[in-house]
This record gives C-alpha cells, structure tokens and sequence, in this order.
C-alpha cells in the first residue's frame, strides 16, 4: 500500500500561519501530479492546490494569494505554505498523488483556526 504522510497540522489564531508537509514514495513522487484537499464536517471534500512535476500550480479561489504549494525532489515532499489563516480553513487536510489511473490520499492532518 503506497503510504502519504502528512504533518504540520494544528492550532492557530486567526491571522497566523502553518507549514503543511507530505512525503511520497519517490516512484510516486516523481510522475504525479500533488495536491492538498480539506473535507470540513458536511462539507464535500474541496482542491486546496495543485502542482504538476514541471511546477505547474493551481489555487483554489478561497485560498490564492494566502496559500503556496512547493515541491521539494531532493526530499520527495510538498509543502502548503498557510498564511492568513482563517476560522473557515479549518478542516482535515489531505495530501494527493495522481497520475493517470494512479490515485493515492494520506490519512489527513487537522488544520484548527480560532478566533
């Protein structure tokens, strides 16, 4: 079973920023395409961003010029840089590898903002 490890998770004050990391397989870390999801309770699971292997990156609207997403080859990790945190960023974030039929999810880290 191909494992994705997240960390990084945990409380802030509205305002403050967390450090978001996930490590892959290097096998899968060098041809898919990464990403950060967050699925707060009643809520359908939603694209927090995206990069492809070239660089390539895509936001989410709630979260473009708040959010960055990085990829480390050396370490085989992406990072989601989070500043300006919100009360409603508050959710599991789940990191991703896609790659054709290829698709493998972590188990999630918990991002909690307060007021």
């Amino acid at each position: 079973q191909v494992q994705l490890v997240e960390s990084g998770g945990g409380l802030v004050q509205a305002g403050g920023s967390l450090r978001l990391s996930c490590v892959a397989p290097s096998a899968v870390f060098r041809i898919c395409t990464m990403g950060w999801y967050r699925q707060a309770p009643g809520k359908q699971r939603e694209l927090v961003a995206t990069i492809t292997n070239d660089g390539s990156t895509i936001y989410s609207d709630s979260v473009k010029g708040r959010f960055a997403i990085s990829r480390d080859s050396a370490k085989n990790t992406v990072y989601l840089q989070m500043n300006s945190l919100k009360v409603e960023d508050t959710a599991p974030y789940y990191c991703s590898a896609k790659w054709g039929p290829l698709d493998y999810w972590g188990q999630g880290t918990q991002v909690t903002v307060s007021s």
